[in-house]
């Protein structure tokens, strides 16, 4: 199933982002509203269990060195850099803050301090989006960190932002590889506990 890109109107609004159905994952990059349906299972049980690897030793410092704020979908904002004043709205599926940068979690329904870290699993549906279209805007927006999930496939693409802004693959890992992939390379990672069984 292929993603709907939508153009509603000359340039798409936020307005037009909340009108779109719960059931879609809605995104506005460069004023074009693009919608995906909800992830398939191997998609949520990798987001999950990653969530759970990370979440004590860097979110809560249990068995780790603690410092981060690590969310599930988050609804990011950032300065169109093709429309003045108006924003471009991304929302991968897991992010992170080092708590330095972001203390607190506000009461907003979105963030506009860029992440350390995301993290976007690829499904059939959003893996060229994720690729083309949301890459390059992390990397311009200064996330230092990007991991690449793919489950049907069993793998972990680690990417590390340069001086000069752009990505550098740092690792491909596969399978039942146990890895230590920045920025949380203070632990081991047991790539099998991602994979539906």
């Amino acid at each position: 199933m292929g993603h709907a890109a939508e153009q509603l109107h000359p340039r798409a609004t936020y307005a037009d982002l909340e009108a779109v159905p719960p059931h879609r994952v809605a995104e506005l990059v460069r004023g074009t509203l693009h919608t995906f349906p909800r992830p398939a299972l191997p998609h949520a049980q990798a987001a999950t269990e990653l969530v759970g690897e990370l979440a004590a030793p860097f979110g809560r410092g249990r068995g780790g060195p603690g410092g981060w704020r690590i969310l599930v979908e988050p609804e990011l904002h950032f300065p169109d850099p093709t429309a003045p004043g108006e924003i471009e709205v991304v929302v991968p599926d897991l992010a992170g803050w080092r708590v330095e940068r972001m203390p607190a979690v506000r009461g907003a329904a979105y963030a506009e301090v860029a992440p350390d870290w995301i993290c976007e699993i690829l499904s059939p549906s959003t893996a060229a989006f994720d690729r083309v279209e949301k890459m390059p805007l992390y990397a311009r927006e200064g996330v230092r960190h990007a991991w690449l999930i793919d489950p049907i496939a069993q793998t972990l693409e680690v990417f590390a932002l340069g001086a000069e802004g752009r990505w550098t693959l740092a690792g491909v890992h596969r399978d039942a590889a146990r890895v230590r992939a920045e920025p949380f390379d203070a632990i081991e990672l047991d790539l099998e506990v991602l994979w539906a069984k």
